[in-house]
């Protein structure tokens, strides 16, 4: 199907499979590098992944501005060019910023909008719901999709609450939940209903959602092996269950090698290693993983090796504006 950015607007229900949440590369001197960002795009598509996001909790969003942030989106959809949806993360701890950016990136023609709930403050789950419906109504044709990862926001958005706006927001379409507690992710689905799209953000927790339901994942195993992610979405779908638990547990160290040290550190770390991108850089208050922390990487590899996508024909001085 020949498509224009955009054009899965209208049939959100198709942001099925593995959506990756890619890093956002910066220069040595720590500038956003849209050369690398442009070839690492690229290398995600022609590993099979179904759609590209930016912007998540991966891709360092509160240390960026928001210009910084809109400029990364527009390359991501540059280098894209029509080839698959682009979901970027474009929520912020404030309202105002939240809406800029969401409109930036729907000018820019993205196909849905990921947004966080806001950090820090702590909302009441009336505050999250009036959150998402201000912002769901500011552009009406634009899929949006909640974010819930408490583990980084203190505040979790509880199942009536995405029930509601599910029910009550037209463009309120799903939910990517980065939670441990697997119950929650049925309850979430036993209350909105089975047509919420729901996509795990905890990489081990991807394969399991597929039995209830789930709609892919938008997980940071992504960035290092893709096509192993997206197999194990195919291999579940077409019921050859064995051979997604094979790659589950196959890609176990690689999820262990992404949380060494905070993410998105390890990852970058490993890009850079692989030649993905030019530098391992990432901004504070992360900085790149200590020796002791390389050291553990670089173990992790090595078990995990079988499942990491291959990375001939890259150039990190290529794409991107």
């Amino acid at each position: 199907m020949s498509n224009r950015p955009g054009a899965w607007r209208s049939r959100p229900q198709e942001l099925t499979g593995s959506i990756a949440p890619v890093i956002t590369p910066f220069t040595a001197e720590g500038e956003v590098d849209h050369a690398s960002l442009g070839n690492l795009v690229e290398w995600q598509l022609k590993q099979g992944s179904d759609g590209i996001s930016i912007g998540g909790s991966t891709g360092e969003p509160s240390a960026q501005t928001i210009d910084e942030r809109a400029d990364a989106i527009r390359t991501v959809l540059k280098t894209v060019d029509g080839r698959a949806p682009v979901v970027p993360g474009t929520g912020s701890a404030k309202l105002d910023e939240t809406i800029e950016l969401t409109g930036a990136a729907f000018d820019a023609g993205v196909d849905a909008a990921l947004i966080i709930t806001p950090y820090y403050a702590r909302p009441t789950q009336e505050a999250l719901y009036t959150w998402y419906k201000t912002v769901a109504q500011e552009y009406p044709d634009l899929p949006i999709i909640a974010y819930n990862v408490p583990s980084r926001t203190a505040v979790e958005i509880a199942p009536e609450t995405v029930a509601r706006l599910h029910r009550d927001v037209p463009n309120f379409v799903g939910i990517k939940e980065t939670t441990k507690d697997f119950e929650h992710f049925s309850r979430v689905i036993k209350a909105a209903g089975r047509d919420l799209l729901v996509w795990s953000g905890i990489e081990l927790l991807c394969l399991p959602l597929l039995a209830l339901g789930g709609t892919g994942f938008i997980s940071a195993t992504a960035n290092i092996a893709p096509a192993a992610t997206k197999k194990m979405y195919d291999a579940f779908q077409a019921g050859r269950v064995d051979e997604a638990l094979d790659i589950h547990y196959g890609v176990h160290p690689l999820v262990d090698l992404i949380f060494v040290e905070t993410n998105p550190a390890p990852v970058k770390w490993v890009l850079a290693q692989r030649g993905l991108i030019a530098s391992e850089h990432v901004r504070p208050p992360l900085i790149t993983p200590t020796d002791a922390g390389k050291e553990k990487i670089r173990a992790l590899l090595a078990e995990g090796a079988d499942h990491l996508s291959p990375v001939e024909d890259t150039d990190t001085t290529a794409g991107g504006n």
